[in-house]
């Protein structure tokens, strides 16, 4: 959104007063609630770390796009306009919950489920291989 402001005669563009803290408190809130690291939120969203981070912060030069930010929100399971409207001082949107997989589809669910144990057993499995490397004699 642009505002128009009259300065000395002249008409200029400005845009409106945006929160980055409030953003940043926002985002920190929802990572801590959902115990969601850095690195795991931002391949969720498909973002860097770097911007995660600048997000977390809420200062800094740099900005991050509404994109960005709609991708980090659907991330953490909310609107998508949500950190926008934080952004901007705006009334939030209405949360809808997220339907309930195993109602929809109780395949589904056994399959996240399978997913999951699976990247924990590959974790697992790396780190074994860790260890082993450091046993065997050189």
């Amino acid at each position: 959104m642009v505002c128009f402001v009259a300065k000395n005669g002249e008409r200029r563009a400005s845009t409106p007063r945006e929160d980055w803290r409030a953003v940043a408190q926002a985002l920190n809130g929802r990572m801590t609630a959902r115990r969601v690291g850095q690195q795991e939120l931002a391949d969720q969203a498909g973002v860097s770390v770097a911007t995660l981070r600048v997000l977390q912060h809420g200062g800094g030069e740099r900005r991050v796009q509404d994109a960005t930010l709609a991708a980090v929100c659907r991330a953490l399971d909310w609107p998508a306009d949500y950190l926008l409207c934080v952004l901007l001082g705006q009334p939030l949107p209405e949360s809808t919950p997220a339907p309930d997989i195993a109602a929809v589809d109780p395949f589904a669910a056994l399959v996240d489920g399978q997913a999951e144990i699976l990247a924990v057993l590959r974790r697992i499995e790396a780190h074994v291989e860790g260890i082993a490397r450091g046993l065997t004699p050189a």
